[in-house]
């Protein structure tokens, strides 16, 4: 029986359901992204478990080896994110995306906006403020070595925590920095006996602008202007090279300017209060995707030495000034100090991340596990003003009837597990987010745009990613919203080819269409290798996750012959995959128009594929492993080459770098491929393998997260693990089993469904199974079912250091495969074979397959 439903009182949910009581707690709304969890009442203190997980988070871990993360000030999905600009001396250069490397000790600015754990060449970066202990002699743009208006820093003088961000200069200037969901707060404290600055450069976006404006009012002490860039993977490709948004701030101080001024581009202004300009890089501005050098515009102000610390409270808005200033006035008016914003951040991060509590293990574990959780939690941003209001991705003014609008989502990474576990943790949120793809998607013309950047389409990468997410945050409890509605909007992008997938626009990293070339893949039931996708093989795999993913919200809907037919089109894989592909055996591979296989096939070949190799996309049948070990020619078959997928010839584990044949567990393509050892029968290879690469490739040291962060998608996967269990199939809510990293593991849900964990022998560092009991019953499946996501419940593990080879190896045990509807296959016969590799060249042919499949379903 599952765990009796224990509700919990939190103001942040009153305020939800009870809108006439939003009064009596708006003065508690400040930090967070809706009224008013930051100043909650915690959960009740529970023996052996952390009461404050803020002090395990470390976010400067991730900030080197690619990681790409940011250590500023910011709250849960805030729209705010207060972090430094680093610089390796090339002003028109982020020293990574994110604004922050490790090895990058030189800080140009502090700015506003931010994307945890990019690529590309960043993004966003908005607004920075450098606070210069001297008085502007030239124009900052001028500098385009950042040898002036930059300072070192070293990290023993840095401290960065949930919330907080301060560092000392080695100017003498410290800069003290926090956050509420759409403000910032600083303290900036000069040498007594220097001149006190500050700059702030409006033009200066990572990836540029198109124009800014500043306007410096000394009478009232405030600064004000904004920003119009974008230019997301610009460099990549013109379809990039375009502003898609506006961010507007108005800045308050606490101290008289003594002096101020603007410059623009070589041109310094003293006195001058208002000035506009840009930096180039955009489409017909030069700088192929990157700023200009020596262009750019902004403002500085000057003010007394010695007089203390300059504070400052900073509003934005993507909508206009006047909502930058009524967010600034509705979550840090006067009266609150920096140390009550501070307080009140902390305490945000304390509510979310002790949704996750555990007991055990040591402070390295402790402290990875929570800055991944932290890091999980930082995507996608309210984009909405305090007051609803937004700009949507059509650019007209927008006014949301949820708790917050939510923009900044990066599809093709957060589908697999991100977003699940958010929604897990916050199905509330999860809603919200859902509805938000649906609503932009609406403003957008019926597209939904696979990697938005705040409100807009960048159309990065491939596949069809809103689907899986949509499903995936159903089927974790995040049902408050408009399921139809959705479900007709992606229903008609997977049918009616729109002129967007027709072009060739962007293509192939931005093609501009939601499925690329959809007519050719309707005709020929696979993506043939020269289209408007990215990948043709890869496209196939990626539409028939999202296929499958739709078939999921069908028949949430109760649309049963939609469900139907999408989970048909869910099967389209074998059309790629190759039995013959290589004398090692069969593989997914590109196929031309004609059916025929592309020449030259290895399978470390990238041709056909994205950010991967034909090795690695192999497995990414996520709903039907099954099927897939059935084409490769059983389990036994498909054991061994997991094997060798994650092993060396040596023995050793191969988890990142060691070729295209190998695993890269540092990019999304492969981070379920463990969990497919327990649908091979070997539950206990997966255990081992999931621990092995957490302690390989996770750490608590700048390089401890492995590649890029990817919006948080990769440090779920590490939550994930760490707590035993995995989302393999996205847009379903079965979980399939590792182990548990702590002995006891608390996972408190809104609504009472709790999860309850505990792991006899995880102390002694111990990753197999040897029984378990799921809600007091014993369970020889390694796997959970729907259902306990959706009850909650409690697990009791026992652990050892060595191996059970049986439990959980029954092929009746394996997690389902799924092939057409609800029907799964668990043994591994699979579909008759014979088909897979001809080519479906014609209308006749296709036909026959699919009479063949419907003939011959697998057991």
């Amino acid at each position: 029986m599952p765990s009796p439903v224990r509700p919990r009182l939190r103001v942040v949910r009153l305020t939800h359901v009870m809108p006439l009581m939003l009064a009596a707690v708006v003065t508690l709304a400040f930090a967070g992204v809706v009224p008013a969890h930051p100043e909650s009442p915690q959960p009740p203190s529970r023996p052996g478990l952390l009461d404050d997980p803020t002090r395990y988070v470390d976010p400067l871990i991730g900030t080197r080896n690619g990681g790409n993360v940011f250590p500023g000030a910011v709250t849960p999905f805030g729209m705010l994110s207060w972090s430094p600009e680093n610089t390796r001396g090339d002003a028109t250069r982020t020293a990574a995306p994110g604004g922050y490397h490790y090895d990058a000790a030189r800080i140009r600015g502090f700015s506003l906006t931010h994307m945890s754990g990019t690529g590309c060449a960043g993004g966003s970066g908005d607004i920075p403020f450098f606070p210069y202990a001297g008085q502007v002699a030239s124009s900052p743009a001028s500098d385009t070595g950042d040898t002036v208006y930059a300072a070192d820093f070293d990290h023993a003088d840095e401290t960065a925590e949930p919330g907080h961000y301060r560092v000392t200069l080695a100017s003498g200037v410290t800069a003290d920095l926090t956050a509420t969901a759409r403000t910032g707060a600083a303290r900036f404290t000069y040498p007594a006996d220097r001149p006190a600055s500050l700059l702030i450069r409006t033009a200066n976006s990572e990836v540029g602008s198109t124009d800014s404006t500043v306007e410096i009012d000394p009478a009232t002490r405030t600064v004000s202007g904004s920003v119009t860039s974008g230019n997301f993977c610009g460099h990549l490709d013109p379809e990039g090279r375009r502003a898609y948004y506006t961010l507007h701030f108005t800045a308050r101080f606490d101290r008289a300017f003594k002096a101020a001024g603007t410059w623009r581009d070589g041109r310094l202004d003293p006195g001058s209060l208002a000035v506009s300009g840009g930096t180039g890089g955009f489409a017909g501005s030069g700088g192929a995707g990157r700023p200009v050098a020596g262009k750019g515009a902004g403002g500085y102000v000057e003010f007394a030495p010695g007089a203390g610390p300059v504070n400052v409270k900073v509003g934005i808005s993507y909508v206009g000034r006047a909502g930058a200033e009524a967010n600034l006035a509705a979550e840090n008016p006067p009266y609150r100090g920096f140390g009550d914003v501070r307080e009140a951040a902390r305490r945000a991060w304390r509510e979310d991340l002790s949704a996750v509590r555990v007991g055990g293990g040591t402070d390295a574990e402790r402290t990875t596990f929570y800055t991944a959780l932290y890091h999980s939690l930082l995507h996608p941003n309210v984009i909405s003003d305090a007051d609803g209001r937004y700009r949507g991705a059509d650019g007209q003014v927008h006014r949301t009837r949820r708790r917050a609008q939510y923009g900044t989502f990066s599809g093709w990474d957060v589908y697999r597990d991100q977003l699940q576990l958010l929604t897990l943790l916050q199905p509330r949120t999860g809603s919200d987010i859902a509805q938000s793809l649906y609503e932009l998607a609406r403003q957008n013309g019926g597209i939904w745009d696979r990697w938005l950047h705040g409100a807009a389409g960048t159309h990065v990468m491939n596949g069809d990613p809103s689907t899986v997410a949509l499903a995936g945050i159903h089927a974790f409890g995040g049902t408050d919203f408009d399921l139809r509605g959705a479900l007709d909007s992606l229903v008609r992008a997977a049918t009616v080819p729109t002129p967007q997938d027709l072009s060739a626009a962007g293509r192939p990293v931005l093609s501009v269409g939601q499925r690329p070339s959809l007519d050719r893949y309707l005709r020929h039931h696979y993506m043939p290798s020269v289209s408007n996708a990215w990948g043709g093989a890869a496209e196939t795999l990626e539409m028939s996750g999202a296929d499958f993913a739709l078939s999921r919200l069908a028949a949430a809907a109760g649309e049963r012959d939609t469900a139907a037919e999408f989970a048909r089109r869910a099967q389209w894989w074998q059309n790629n995959f190759d039995s013959a592909a290589h004398p090692t055996g069969g593989y997914i591979a590109d196929r031309e128009a004609d059916g025929s296989w592309v020449s030259g096939f290895t399978p470390d070949t990238g041709n056909g594929f994205v950010e991967g190799t034909a090795a690695q996309y192999t497995w990414m049948v996520p709903h039907n492993p099954a099927g897939l070990f059935a084409a490769m020619g059983g389990r036994g078959v498909a054991l061994d080459r997991l094997d060798a997928f994650f092993h060396a010839a040596d023995g050793s584990w191969a988890f990142t770098g060691s070729g295209g044949e190998k695993s890269e567990l540092a990019n999304e393509p492969s981070i379920n491929v463990p969990y497919l050892y327990v649908y091979a029968g070997a539950p206990y290879r997966t255990q081992e393998t999931v621990r092995a690469a957490m302690r390989q490739l996770w750490s608590t040291r700048p390089d401890g997260i492995p590649g890029n962060d990817d919006l948080g998608a990769m440090s779920a996967w590490y939550v994930f693990s760490a707590l035993g269990m995995y989302p393999q199939v996205p847009s379903r809510a079965e979980l399939v089993l590792a182990s548990p990293l702590f002995p006891r593991i608390e996972i408190d849900r809104p609504d009472g469904n709790d999860i309850s964990v505990r792991a006899d022998g995880a102390a002694a560092g111990s990753p197999y199974i040897r029984s378990l009991r799921v809600d007091g019953r014993v369970s020889e499946r390694p796997w959970l079912p729907a259902s306990f996501v959706r009850d909650g419940g409690r697990l009791d593990y026992t652990l050892a250091g060595a191996p059970d080879r049986g439990w959980g190896a029954d092929p009746d045990a394996a997690p389902p495969s799924f092939r057409e509807g609800e029907r799964s296959c668990r043994d591994g016969v699979g579909p008759t074979t014979a088909h897979i590799g001809d080519p479906l060249n014609n209308a006749a042919s296709q036909s026959s397959w699919r009479r063949t499949w419907t003939a011959s379903p697998p057991s």
